[in-house]
């Protein structure tokens, strides 16, 4: 495995050896505005804890998310579906910086709220049918440290980036076709992390 822990201000370059693009930004918020989106998202989010149907049994997730959009759009994932709620004003606020940092539009946002490390992702994509093919993820971090990992589809060779307070990171092309991603759990982590993955949803009429 690879850790890319060291980050400089040359420009940005992709994390991944072949086969799509991922890039960190760091951060792209200063600490005082960090620790102001965290408290705020955690108070005024629609959290819930989050649902998957495995091996044909729904299961309840210790992770909490919430989901939303320009309209009420409608995203399965784990065999479950959710349907957006209408942004609030505070995520339009990050979704126009993110916007500004990348260089793209998003019409949605799927947010997770891990407590502390016992909670993590196990390894998947985002490469669901209600989602654009090949569209751009924007992920947002706020709170612990948490470090992220890839794993191609195929070679099954690794990567991995410690994501900070108040970074950014880019997944674009075909990233999701041949990389799979995960939050890996950690003993050492005890304090709450919020991630928001900005994304572009398939609208119905699209």
């Amino acid at each position: 495995m690879t850790d890319l822990f060291a980050r400089t201000d040359n420009a940005r370059r992709n994390l991944l050896p072949r086969d799509g693009i991922v890039e960190y930004y760091g951060p792209i918020f200063g600490e005082a505005e960090a620790d102001y989106y965290l408290g705020s998202l955690q108070n005024d989010i629609a959290w819930h804890h989050d649902e998957a149907v495995i091996l044909g049994k729904r299961i309840t997730t210790k992770r909490q998310v919430a989901w939303y959009a320009d309209a009420a759009y409608s995203y399965t994932y784990s065999k479950v579906t959710k349907t957006a709620l209408h942004w609030t004003p505070l995520l339009l606020a990050l979704k126009k910086q993110v916007e500004m940092n990348c260089g793209e539009t998003f019409n949605s946002c799927l947010l997770n709220l891990y407590q502390d490390g016992s909670e993590g992702m196990a390894w998947h994509s985002d490469a669901e049918k209600d989602l654009v093919r090949n569209g751009t993820i924007g992920s947002v971090s706020f709170g612990a440290a948490r470090k992220f990992a890839f794993k191609h589809k195929q070679t099954k060779a690794t990567v991995s980036q410690v994501l900070e307070h108040g970074s950014l990171l880019t997944m674009r092309g075909t990233t999701q076709t041949h990389w799979l991603h995960s939050l890996p759990k950690s003993k050492k982590v005890s304090s709450a992390r919020i991630n928001l993955t900005f994304r572009k949803i398939r609208q119905p009429d699209a």
